[in-house]
């Protein structure tokens, strides 16, 4: 069982909404890149980019959802699962000239990535000034 399985499983959603504000969007098609550039023309978007078999991102995923609280709750927040979908991550490598890392967070306002952050370094992106 992988992360998403923790993240989106009936059982264990009910404990994650307690644990946090963070409701994460699964980035399961290449087409929802669209979506994310159009929602970002009137709000910030984030992509997390993470790997599953990864301890690190592991880690860093764990302090990032623990850092969401009420102020943050309607932050769109799109979860890759870079094992799953490698070619969504390559895309979005590409659209938004920003190169791949993984764990990765990107945060995309008026179709432009304005911040983006990998490993440890994704704790000191803010997103609360977006």
């Amino acid at each position: 069982m992988g992360i998403l399985d923790n993240f989106f499983n009936n059982k264990s959603t009910s404990t994650l909404k307690e644990k946090s504000s963070l409701n994460w969007i699964p980035l399961t098609d290449i087409k929802q890149l669209d979506e994310i550039k159009s929602l970002s023309e009137n709000e910030p978007v984030a992509i997390f980019k993470h790997s599953t078999r990864c301890g690190i991102s592991s880690m860093v995923i764990k302090r990032f959802e623990n850092s969401f609280n009420e102020e943050l709750q309607n932050f769109k927040v799109y979860y890759l699962d870079l094992l799953s979908y490698r070619e969504i991550s390559n895309e979005i490598a590409h659209i938004f000239q920003v190169l791949h890392q993984s764990p990765q967070l990107l945060v995309i306002e008026k179709r432009k990535v304005v911040a983006h952050a990998s490993h440890y370094d994704i704790a000191q992106v803010d997103l609360k000034k977006f």
